[in-house]
């Protein structure tokens, strides 16, 4: 059971949120869902002086940033880090669900972290101590399947008193190094091969089409047949989307659920390895100790 802070709904006549909240001191980390029973522009703002990680899991919108003087038009599967005292969005939707996760940073504690990061992260730092609205990068980044991870293993967090302060802390750390990392990746390519917004949507659907499917998963053929797009395309957009290979991401959100189960269910080993489509245990056993360094029986707290 996810051992969050606060859940709450926030209902317009043509809109359900939901809020889920966890907080590490005075990080806030917070997962939304909004389902739209038809399409609604929607006004927020608050007044606080934070840093935030803003990661689109799933959905696509259009939002205006007041503080920044900018707008942006995106698909699910992306991520940047912006900085206002204060902020006012408008967001408008257009897809029936939108998903998002967010961080926000006291400012100071964010100066701390990153005054000594990599140069972007410096410059963006140096933007945030000056007071000055600022926005880590002109192109949003891709969420990869590590991004991807770490926000499920929030999601799923099951640690309480102080041993849920350190782990919060230690996966927004992570998450903030991935998001910088992401930025280095991203500025270092010379080609992009997804360019259209359509091409964009169907790479997006291939994720999603893997992550309803881990235990049966399709193969290359039946997925191109089903996104409309010919093999050579999904493969290198994939890639190129979210830095693995569709085999990779597979794998990696296949051992991600596996460990789930370790922790959430009885399930054995054996179990799990057959659940999710491994021909052995051992099979298994050697996937889940090259991704995490242990055995998966090791990872259970009652073994």
């Amino acid at each position: 059971m996810t051992n969050h802070d606060k859940q709450f709904q926030l209902t317009t006549p043509n809109s359900v949120t939901t809020v889920t909240d966890w907080f590490c001191d005075d990080i806030r980390l917070t997962h939304t869902v909004t389902d739209y029973q038809k399409a609604d522009h929607m006004r927020t703002s608050n007044d606080t002086d934070v840093v935030r990680l803003h990661f689109g899991l799933k959905g696509d919108y259009a939002f205006s940033y007041k503080q920044l003087n900018r707008s942006f038009d995106l698909i699910g599967g992306h991520h940047n880090i912006m900085y206002s005292n204060g902020f006012e969005i408008e967001v408008q939707p257009k897809a029936a669900e939108i998903e998002t996760f967010g961080i926000q940073f006291p400012k100071a504690l964010f100066i701390e972290f990153t005054q000594t990061g990599n140069e972007y992260l410096q410059r963006f730092c140096e933007n945030v101590m000056a007071g000055k609205e600022a926005l880590l990068s002109e192109n949003w980044g891709p969420i990869d399947a590590a991004t991807q991870q770490v926000i499920g293993q929030i999601m799923n967090c099951r640690f309480t008193g102080q041993l849920k302060k350190l782990f919060l802390l230690s996966k927004s750390i992570e998450l903030l190094v991935l998001s910088a990392e992401a930025y280095n990746y991203a500025a270092g390519k010379k080609d992009v091969f997804i360019k259209n917004k359509t091409d964009k949507e169907k790479i997006i659907a291939v994720r999603d089409l893997i992550n309803e499917r881990l235990n049966d998963p399709p193969g290359l053929t039946e997925i191109a047949q089903l996104v409309g797009l010919n093999e050579y395309k999904l493969k290198r957009g994939f890639k190129e989307t979210f830095n693995a290979t569709v085999f990779e991401y597979l794998t990696g959100q296949r051992l991600q659920l596996a460990n789930q189960y370790l922790l959430d269910t009885e399930k054995t080993s054996a179990e799990i390895a057959y659940e999710l489509g491994y021909s052995t245990p051992q099979h298994f056993n050697n996937a889940f100790k090259k991704k995490f360094g242990v055995t998966p029986n090791s990872v259970r707290i009652n073994p």
